[in-house]
């Protein structure tokens, strides 16, 4: 069964706070900035595979095929997220869920 979105954004902001707490300024971490850490996907504001990731005030759209940042920006936690995003296993979880969510949009479409 695909990972979902909320899975995946679970798995990159553990990723986040790992990296973070290995680091030498560990006494500065907030994990709970990456509380409302998002993922989404929207084929109709853009119809290439991509992914939207949000912390905080911060957004930033990747394309799925290649890895590269479209726009946005994430501030110093954007390293943290294409270094998520490069990971094969992740890209692969993505694009599926991109599958799903583009087929979904199409079926509601159809309905209309």
């Amino acid at each position: 069964m695909p990972k979902t979105l909320n899975e995946l954004a679970g798995e990159l902001k553990s990723l986040i706070i790992d990296l973070q707490s290995d680091a030498h300024n560990k006494s500065n971490i907030n994990p709970a900035r990456y509380n409302n850490l998002k993922l989404k996907m929207d084929p109709s504001q853009n119809a290439s595979p991509h992914v939207i990731v949000t912390v905080s005030m911060s957004e930033a759209i990747f394309n799925l095929s290649t890895g590269e940042k479209i726009t946005g920006s994430l501030g110093p936690d954007e390293r943290y997220a294409v270094r998520w995003l490069t990971k094969g296993s992740t890209m692969e979880a993505l694009k599926e869920c991109w599958n799903a969510v583009k087929s979904e949009k199409k079926n509601k479409d159809d309905e209309e």
